[in-house]
Parts: C-alpha cells; sequence; structure tokens
C-alpha cells in the first residue's frame, strides 16, 4: 500500500516514488503534520484500550489540538511505529517530531507539571494553566 507521492528535481530529471505506509519516510511525514501526534488504539473518540483513553483524557485535559492515528485499523502502521520509534508499545506520543514515550510517561509529565512546559516550548498553551491563571485574576477582583 502506498501513501504519499514524492517528486525530486535534478538537473534534467523528475523522478517518482512513493513513501509506503509503515516506511521510515512515511512516519516521518506524519510526525510533522502537528506539533503532538500520537499513535493509538482506536480514535480519540472511540479508544480500544484503557493506555490510549489515557492518552486522549490527559491531550483533553490541556486542551491540545492533535493527530491521532489508529493503529488497529493497519498492520504495517502497528508494526512499523514500533520500529520507527524503537518503542514496543502503543500508545505512542509524539510532540514536535520528538517520541515523547508512551502512556506512562505522559501521565508521569502531567501529575508532575512538566507537560505544561513540553508545550509551552512548542509553543502550546496548557488549558489547564489558562484555567489557573483566570483563578488568580478571579482573586484578585
Amino acid at each position: 500500500m502506498f501513501s504519499a507521492l514524492r517528486l525530486i528535481r535534478s538537473p534534467g530529471l523528475v523522478a517518482r516514488y512513493c513513501s509506503q505506509v509503515g516506511s521510515k519516510e512515511y512516519f516521518d511525514k506524519l510526525v510533522t503534520n502537528k506539533k503532538v501526534v500520537i499513535f493509538m488504539k482506536g480514535t480519540p473518540d472511540m479508544p480500544r484500550c484503557g493506555f490510549s483513553n489515557a492518552v486522549v483524557q490527559i491531550l483533553r485535559m490541556h486542551g491540545v489540538d492533535y493527530d491521532a492515528h489508529n493503529v488497529l485499523a493497519d498492520e504495517s502502521v502497528r508494526q512499523g511505529i514500533k520500529e520507527y520509534s524503537e518503542w514496543p508499545t502503543i500508545p505512542q506520543i509524539f510532540i514536535n517530531k520528538e517520541f515523547i514515550g508512551g502512556c506512562d510517561i505522559l501521565l508521569q509529565l502531567h501529575q508532575s507539571g512538566e507537560l505544561i512546559e513540553e508545550l509551552q516550548k512548542v509553543g502550546i498553551t496548557s488549558a489547564l494553566l489558562e484555567a489557573e491563571v483566570d483563578e488568580n485574576d478571579d482573586k484578585r477582583k
């Protein structure tokens, strides 16, 4: 199965090739589409495992706009992402093209407050931080 057609231009030559689903080039493209990308079992509206659900809930709490890819829809994506990240489990979270980890890592970042900082580094303001600012403004009134 092929997904993305690319053109390579050299002097006097136009070559075409396709990025095969599950290839390094395929995942390179997916993790650059948004600042936050997750590979999960199911979809954000219907997670198919508790760990994927936990990741969705954490990102929802922070109000993060992200791309989600259902690894159950294509076995080459399910296996390919594990090879791409060199991480054996799903879900997998990428922030600014960098592999962060799975559910356990995201949960630790969330609980420690470090997720807010990681999101800020890529220009995303957490909804939890905005709520905290609003709460402090209300106290001053």
